[in-house]
């Protein structure tokens, strides 16, 4: 998977709802349920609970965050 395959898939699902799995440091996982809302050349950016959350491409291809569209 590269950056460009991510990048279409995530603007396929603009606006759409998505859960994304965060794995941080020490075995410690966050979970969180939104909306993508903006797609940039570096980031994405998800709307949870009224925060805007941003992520890296980067962290979908090292498996540091998994998403999962509804």
């Amino acid at each position: 998977m590269n950056i460009d395959l991510i990048k279409k898939e995530l603007r396929e699902n603009l606006n759409k709802p998505v859960k994304i799995k965060v794995y941080g440091m020490r075995n410690k996982t966050s979970e969180y349920s939104g909306i993508i809302s903006h797609i940039y050349p570096n980031i994405f950016t998800i709307i949870t609970d009224g925060i805007e959350k941003s992520f890296n491409y980067r962290d979908i291809i090292t498996g540091d965050i998994k998403l999962k569209y509804n």
